[in-house]
């Protein structure tokens, strides 16, 4: 009997030991440490770069006729050299200039009087009533003269008529331009580029830079130049240069010792006072000057 008691005792034993190391890793395992999120960092404000083009500084007039607030180049260039004639209509009075015909005949009233309000003090139990002080006799207003009123209005309109005059002569002082190139297909301004090419060409090759030809330089450029409507050259300027100063400066002679040129016809002055003509001219390696688009 003590065998079989002291079996059971090791089973149960056992048993129980199987189970406390069940429980015992459900417990370790179940278990699990998890460390904290780190702290939002916090972010940086962005700067903004907002790169501002420098403004191109533009050459003041030799010779301004007004001063302003800014540079009025480019405007009226196509304006006429005619006054205008037309009658001015009558402008607008100011708040100040624009009475009512009511109340000019009628004239303005008195403002009304207002009432002083009455101090009373107290002494010795005794009320009386303090001095109203005088009130000044109100002036009425005089009524405005008609008289007075047309003179200022005639002012007025004289100044605005004076203005307008003066805009409109500014705006005649303007010349007109007309820019033409090798692809203008008007008869009368390709017929005037055709003969100015022919003379300039002409001219050129007799006056071939010996310079040119001994060092034999070639190359093309785009020349820029202005004619008065008398055919005198009022400006020359190398738009793209060849890569040689010679070619470029013997371009610049070239125009210079063909004018003057050959007066606007009729047709054109109407329209025109300063022709601007751009074209390519090209020294050939043949020492010859040809003149392309």
């Amino acid at each position: 009997m003590t065998a079989i008691h002291r079996q059971h005792h090791n089973e149960a034993m056992i048993t129980m030991l199987v189970i406390a190391v069940i429980l015992h890793a459900l417990l370790i395992l179940g278990v699990s440490f998890e460390l904290p999120p780190p702290p939002p960092q916090a972010t940086q404000p962005s700067l903004d770069v907002i790169l501002v083009p420098t403004p191109k500084q533009e050459t003041p007039p030799e010779r301004a006729d007004f001063m302003a607030q800014q540079s009025q180049q480019g405007g009226a260039e196509k304006a006429g050299r005619a006054r205008p004639k037309a009658t001015p209509t009558q402008p607008a009075l100011k708040k100040s200039e624009k009475p009512s015909v009511e109340r000019v005949r009628s004239g303005a009233r008195a403002p009304e009087k207002q009432q002083q309000p009455e101090v009373v003090t107290t002494k010795s139990k005794t009320r009386k009533q303090a001095p109203v002080a005088k009130k000044a006799p109100v002036k009425a207003r005089q009524k405005p003269d008609i008289t007075q009123l047309l003179s200022s209005t005639r002012q007025e309109i004289a100044r605005l008529t004076a203005e307008l005059d003066r805009n409109s002569e500014y705006a005649s002082q303007r010349p007109r331009h007309k820019s033409i190139n090798a692809s203008t297909k008007e008869y009368r301004y390709a017929a005037y580029l055709e003969a100015w090419r022919k003379k300039v060409e002409r001219v050129g090759n007799l006056n071939y830079p010996d310079e040119a030809k001994r060092k034999k330089l070639y190359g093309d450029l785009l020349l820029h130049v202005s004619l008065r409507a008398d055919g005198s050259v009022k400006q020359i300027r190398v738009v793209r240069s060849s890569g040689h100063k010679i070619l470029d400066d013997a371009a610049v002679r070239i125009v210079r010792l063909a004018s003057p040129f050959a007066p606007f016809p009729a047709e054109i002055r109407k329209e025109v006072d300063i022709l601007d003509i751009t074209r390519t001219w090209q020294f050939l390696s043949s020492n010859r000057l040809f003149s392309g688009k």
